[in-house]
């Protein structure tokens, strides 16, 4: 049994500085990794009155809760109800406005609270990620840990991220409560994490690395340990993948390798099956085993890299990996016959693929039909005013990403510079949305433009991009979306359109609030016969130029 820890003096200054930590722990039967886990909890660079360390015991049967209420931490029992319940439980008991996870069997560095915290410097982040490192010399554990840093240098380029584990992760609290926490119907250590981060996404919401947020940890130390792990994880990954079908071939996690890996050796299997009943079945194997060598490179050479000795085994587990990951995602997807998992808000993986193929289709005989009315209304405008033909500007998209949104100019040049002076006489809506009728900075030929919505004709290139989709939300301008409530980010959750509901039922004339309800009800009813309707509508919408200007 461990000593009882001398807890250092609160310093009361240190109380008033902000913003409060509150580091939250879950486990279960976790005696014998707990107290290392505090210590280094209880060592953290940050001042002691900064955090404070709640400890969430998920029904345990061992000396778990005991060890953590002599070590003066905050207690909390639970009956056994799973990782995710119990970070939740923390985080509703929690006073810090942020919240830090690690794991009972997680080791954090000194410094890794006060590098979680330097993430939310920017007032537009609302999560980070750190970092894991192991101290065992084994093959089997330095092999995962590659896989991880070969992961991390990949994230490390990005500007944001959407896949956060909860070893090492931050929230601001009222984010992570107006989302409703980690899916408790995932009852096991799983996926529950990466499953609230990309809900989180889905609206837009910025996430990053914090590379320097080291916990140490024990990883796998058996080739059947490895196995087995990511045997769950593909599992799980499957449920996952049914809620969330936009993460099936890209988040900021997982290389596009790791996903190919498993459909080549799938592929590969299926052919050698076959090889006794198919002339040239096996001869076909050879092609997506060549393209999984491949494929398997990078990684290779990031291995000789770092850590050349662990490259004997590599190949056995990357070959050893694809086939677990593969079974536990067949494994889980005939497991959802028998688990039903309620969709959030968005399309399904096979309505995104017909929804992409009509887009592409649309686009490009919407480019072939109107190109040369654009060619002819880019003519007007020249002769009308001096300045460029098209207007670009940074709009927020699908999951909150920025593109460049393209229409024909309707304003004299400069008139962005005017937006607030004239938006603050003319605008007649509440609200951050602005709409100006009357706009003194539109051309002639730029009125004409929107009263057709002619203007609008090049987006049929974003559609084709795949930045837009010809029917969605809206795409909106950046500084609306800055102040944008949890409640109005969920028409983030698809690529926006060219047209939509908010088209067809009334355009400008439109608050924020209500053309946010249109296009969640959109979203939350979607169906390709929906997409067809409101195509159909627009056509008497442009004609009737109701609420165009």
């Amino acid at each position: 049994m461990a000593a009882q820890r001398q807890t250092p003096p609160v310093d009361p200054a240190s109380l008033m500085e902000q913003p409060l930590i509150s580091i939250i722990v879950p486990v279960r039967n976790g005696a014998a990794t707990l107290p290392a886990c505090l210590d280094a909890l209880a060592a953290q660079t940050l001042p002691r009155g900064r955090y404070e360390i709640s400890v969430v015991d998920d029904g345990s049967t061992d000396d778990t809760a005991a060890l953590a209420r002599r070590d003066g931490v905050n207690c909390i029992s639970i009956p056994n109800a799973g990782p995710a319940a119990a970070r939740n439980h923390g985080a509703r008991h929690a006073r810090g406005e942020l919240l830090l996870f690690t794991d009972a069997d997680c080791v954090p560095a000194p410094h890794w609270a006060e590098s979680l915290l330097a993430a939310f410097d920017d007032p537009a982040v609302v999560g980070a990620k750190g970092a894991y490192r192991t101290h065992e010399r084994g093959l089997a554990p330095r092999f995962v840990q590659l896989e991880y840093l070969f992961k991390y240098e990949r994230m490390a380029r990005l500007p944001g991220i959407d896949f956060i584990d909860t070893y090492s992760a931050a929230y601001r609290r009222d984010v992570f409560l107006a989302n409703g926490g980690f899916d408790a119907s995932f009852p096991t250590p799983s996926v529950e994490d990466q499953e609230f981060s990309f809900r989180l996404a889905r609206k837009g919401y910025r996430m990053v690395f914090a590379p320097q947020a080291v916990v140490y940890h024990r990883h796998d130390l058996t080739l059947a340990e490895y196995l087995k792990r990511k045997f769950w994880i593909g599992y799980w990954k499957a449920f996952l993948l049914r809620r969330h079908p936009e993460k099936t071939f890209k988040d900021s996690h997982t290389p596009i390798s790791q996903r190919l890996q498993i459909a080549l050796l799938g592929a590969a299997g299926i052919a050698l099956a076959l090889s006794g009943l198919i002339p040239g079945a096996l001869a076909a194997s050879i092609v997506p085993l060549a393209a999984f060598a491949l494929s398997s490179l990078p990684f290779l050479a990031f291995i000789l890299k770092h850590d050349p000795a662990v490259v004997v085994i590599a190949p056995l587990l990357l070959v050893a990996r694809a086939a677990v990951l593969g079974a536990g995602l067949a494994a889980g997807s005939i497991g959802l016959r028998r688990r039903a998992l309620e969709r959030q808000h968005a399309l399904s993986g096979w309505q995104r693929g017909v929804k992409r193929a009509l887009d592409v289709l649309g686009a490009v005989i919407g480019l072939l039909i109107f190109g040369p009315l654009i060619i002819a209304l880019a003519i007007l405008i020249k002769i009308d005013t001096p300045g460029p033909v098209f207007f670009v500007q940074a709009r927020v998209g699908e999951n909150g990403r920025r593109f460049p949104f393209y229409k024909l100019r309707s304003m004299r040049v400069g008139a962005e510079r005017d937006f607030d002076q004239v938006a603050a006489v003319l605008n007649p809506l509440d609200g951050p949305a602005v709409k100006v009728p009357d706009d003194p900075r539109v051309t002639r030929v730029g009125r004409r433009l929107r009263r057709w919505s002619l203007d609008e004709l090049p987006q049929l290139w974003n559609a084709l991009r795949g930045d837009m989709s010809l029917v969605g939300p809206r795409p909106e301008q950046v500084s609306v979306v800055e102040q944008y409530t949890d409640w109005h980010r969920q028409r983030l959750a698809v690529k926006p359109g060219l047209t939509g509901p908010m088209q067809i039922s009334g355009r400008g004339l439109l608050s924020l609030d209500e053309r946010v309800r249109l296009e969640l009800d959109y979203i939350e009813h979607y169906s390709i016969w929906r997409d067809v309707e409101i195509l159909i509508k627009t056509i008497p919408a442009v004609v009737l130029g109701k609420g165009a200007f």
